[in-house]
């Protein structure tokens, strides 16, 4: 869990989980989207793909990444748990959040 958290913790790699919100995107391609050197971008894919937040496809030279949202979601949640907080999740039922006081 902690590779995840420190995954997280550079806006760089926010933001490329974010592009990946919208589907697949070649590594040039994605590399191009910051002013950053893609030896830099390389590392920070590296780091993504070693927690396990984006797999990446590799085809003859291109590197393709996708987003794993499934364990982007257990991190959160264990998150919010260690605040005290349950989630549900929406195929559990309706999304909610409440604290473990408000708990009967």
């Amino acid at each position: 869990m902690s590779t995840v958290f420190k995954a997280l913790s550079d806006p760089t790699r926010r933001k490329v989980l974010q592009l990946l919100q919208q589907g697949p995107i070649g590594a040039g391609e994605l590399a191009e989207m910051f002013d950053v050197s893609k030896p830099t971008m390389s590392a920070h894919f590296a780091v993504l793909v070693n927690a396990g937040l984006i797999d990446a496809e590799k085809e003859g030279r291109n590197i393709t990444y996708r987003l794993k949202l499934s364990v982007l979601e257990e991190a959160l949640l264990a998150f919010a748990q260690t605040f005290g907080l349950q989630v549900t999740r929406p195929e559990d039922g309706h999304p909610t959040t409440k604290s473990k006081q408000e708990t009967p």
